[in-house]
């Protein structure tokens, strides 16, 4: 399984079903060919939302109704972030990966339901986390009977409203025994960086995303969409879905080369 580069992509959230086919009907078209382990990414709810006004996705039964016809439409593995332990089993009754939120990465309940799947669980580490402290999180989901696990980096806190990427904690992570995955997206945020939402600097994704891939990285997560700038979740810190297959195949060839 991770022979190859695993490329886990998709819209942030499920603004429609329209919007969501369109994007997972590109993504395939130009990963296709590409020797990745590809995942649509999709989320049915934000619960983390900056502002209680934010838009959340359609909630769990409509959204994972969504991903259920996109896995059928188009052939494709899927990944889905939970939040609360009932939203586990059937969460991991569509999903290949369920995902675990940076900020609920502690929340033992919620590991432990996820883990009981038997589904790859991909847990982020949380801003506040240094990489070994991953070691407690990884041992709360092999107890719970697991070991499909993957490891997410996705930037530490750095003062208000600022993440940084330190590239050995990718190499830390790895010592404990599981595949590590960068998030090329979330690393480029600044956290309520525009008071009721979030900002984000796009246009750093492909560099943080090539040194990860030469740091040992065994993936990459991407939040991308037609229209960043219109997308109703996170859309300053996405990649254009235009750039996706270009970044794919600069980081495959970093890949060869440090293997």
């Amino acid at each position: 399984m991770w022979d190859k580069l695993t490329v886990i992509a998709g819209p942030c959230v499920i603004e429609s079903e329209e919007i969501v086919f369109e994007i997972a009907e590109k993504l395939k078209e130009m990963l296709t060919d590409l020797p990745v382990d590809f995942y649509f990414k999709a989320s049915f709810d934000k619960a983390n939302r900056t502002s209680i006004k934010s838009f959340r996705g359609p909630g769990l039964e409509r959204g994972l109704k969504t991903l259920e016809n996109v896995k059928r439409k188009y052939d494709l593995k899927i990944v889905t972030d939970i939040h609360e332990p009932f939203q586990a089993k059937p969460a991991g009754e569509v999903c290949e990966i369920i995902q675990i939120p940076a900020f609920l990465c502690r929340q033992t309940d919620l590991l432990m339901a996820a883990a009981r799947t038997g589904r790859i669980i991909n847990v982020k580490k949380a801003q506040f986390l240094a990489p070994w402290d991953m070691r407690n999180v990884v041992q709360k989901i092999e107890q719970s009977g697991n070991k499909n696990i993957m490891l997410c980096e996705r930037g530490t806190s750095f003062g208000y409203n600022t993440l940084v990427v330190d590239m050995t904690s990718i190499v830390e992570m790895k010592k404990l025994g599981y595949p590590v995955i960068f998030d090329g997206t979330h690393s480029v945020q600044k956290p309520g960086g525009n008071g009721t939402s979030t900002s984000g600097n796009r246009e750093y994704i492909p560099y943080l995303s090539r040194a990860a891939v030469a740091a040992g990285a065994d993936g990459l997560f991407l939040e991308t969409h037609i229209h960043p700038e219109e997308a109703l979740s996170d859309g300053p810190n996405m990649i254009p879905i235009g750039q996706v297959r270009q970044l794919v195949e600069e980081c495959l060839k970093i890949k060869e080369i440090t293997e």
